[in-house]
């Protein structure tokens, strides 16, 4: 099991041997329709330039969302849904100021 910690959470990526250690056909691979991981990031073009010919499925390119963020969303070989964000208006960089 890999962890991913900052201040405020724990990320924990298992694999599919892990996973059913803690409830047996909890979880499922693809049935995942109602969750976004998301992750605030310095700059949100140059991730997706980085992932560009790695990702299969992007659901938008960078786009600049009515609450001030850049995002870019994709799916993961799962099919989980993956948003990468960086504030760019003022107000969303004060509320994500780090």
């Amino acid at each position: 099991m890999s962890l991913l910690k900052t201040a405020s959470a724990t990320l924990a990526i298992a694999s599919t041997r892990t996973v059913p250690l803690f409830a047996p056909g909890s979880a499922h691979s693809a049935d995942n329709r109602s969750v976004i991981i998301e992750f605030l990031v310095d700059n949100v073009d140059s991730v997706h330039q980085n992932l560009t010919g790695f990702v299969e499925d992007f659901v938008n390119e960078p786009t600049t969302m009515p609450w001030g963020n850049r995002a870019l969303l994709f799916r993961d070989p799962d099919g989980n849904l993956v948003n990468f964000f960086t504030p760019v208006t003022p107000a969303a960089i004060k509320k994500f100021a780090r």
